[in-house]
């Protein structure tokens, strides 16, 4: 039914949560498709043990150029793309699907909503069931998570996401010069909208525990974030013309509780003074690559 890639550095506790949780609370018979950079931790023998499909390369090549790598093994016509330190709770993809099944179009992109165990991480749900592998209880987060409500909403561009196949290969997976990850969401949420999607939908029913991109936790994370979250921005604004923010808030209606395909911006105010905010730094950026600036 869905083919699951999922990239991994090093990260092999995680990695075996993830994927247990996906043999045992799956509805579906999915597959799952690991891309390993580097390995050195054990998870290329960890794979091969459980016999589970993988790429690998000898360095870390960041997210992006690894699920593009790893999604050419796909063999269904759904393509979810799940960080490795997430579990899935039961009938994540059961609830997904049905909701293609509604759509009855090609034409989406649908995410499920993440628990976050930590605070200090950005989350829908904030539910303590283990910050880290070791100090994780399963048996905890299954007795209580049908407790955790949230709406469905609008203007979804995280993993755990689901696309088809088709539009996947349309506009070519990731683009890497985003690469190791920052901002990649965004730009395959405009791609997909650029081709038509108008629905990014984030279901509250389909529910993951995300311990929260341990890869990066590994380093200073607020640091982490703001330079590559600046970066991104950078690279996002000279693609597209507009900011992230501006693409989220006015276009994709992030977090917006509407349940119809989106359509154009509302072009108030707002929207106007957003834009030309935008262009101003578009220009800014512009001048500083042409004198070589970076």
């Amino acid at each position: 039914m869905i083919s699951i890639i999922i990239p991994t550095f090093n990260n092999l506790n995680y990695l075996k949560l993830c994927i247990n949780s996906l043999k045992k609370n799956s509805f579906y018979e999915n597959e799952i498709l690991v891309h390993v950079n580097e390995g050195s931790d054990g998870t290329i023998e960890y794979l091969k043990e459980k016999k589970i499909i993988f790429t690998h390369s000898k360095i870390n090549v960041g997210l992006c150029k690894a699920c593009n790598q790893i999604s050419k093994k796909s063999n269904f016509d759904y393509i979810l793309y799940s960080h490795d330190d997430m579990y899935f709770l039961p009938k994540w993809d059961k609830i997904l699907i049905n909701r293609v099944n509604e759509l009855g179009d090609k034409k989406f992109y649908l995410s499920s909503i993440m628990i976050n165990g930590d605070p200090k991480l950005n989350g829908h749900l904030n539910f303590n069931a283990g910050e880290t592998a070791d100090k994780f209880d399963e048996n905890l987060l299954l007795n209580n998570y049908e407790k955790l409500d949230h709406n469905d909403f609008q203007g979804s561009t995280w993993a755990p996401h689901l696309i088809h196949r088709d539009m996947w290969n349309q506009v070519g997976g990731f683009s890497e010069e985003f690469s190791p990850g920052a901002g990649s969401d965004p730009d395959l949420n405009m791609k997909l909208w650029n081709v038509g999607v108008r629905f990014f939908q984030c279901l509250g029913k389909s529910k993951v525990y995300h311990f929260g991109s341990m890869t990066i936790r590994k380093k200073n994370l607020s640091l982490f974030r703001k330079n590559q979250g600046s970066k991104a921005n950078k690279i996002f604004l000279l693609k597209w013309g507009i900011s992230i923010k501006t693409f989220k808030k006015y276009y994709l209606k992030a977090n917006y509780i509407h349940n119809e395909q989106l359509i154009g911006p509302n072009k108030n105010i707002s929207y106007f003074i957003s834009i030309i905010k935008d262009k101003i730094s578009f220009i800014y950026y512009k001048i500083l690559k042409l004198i070589k600036i970076d």
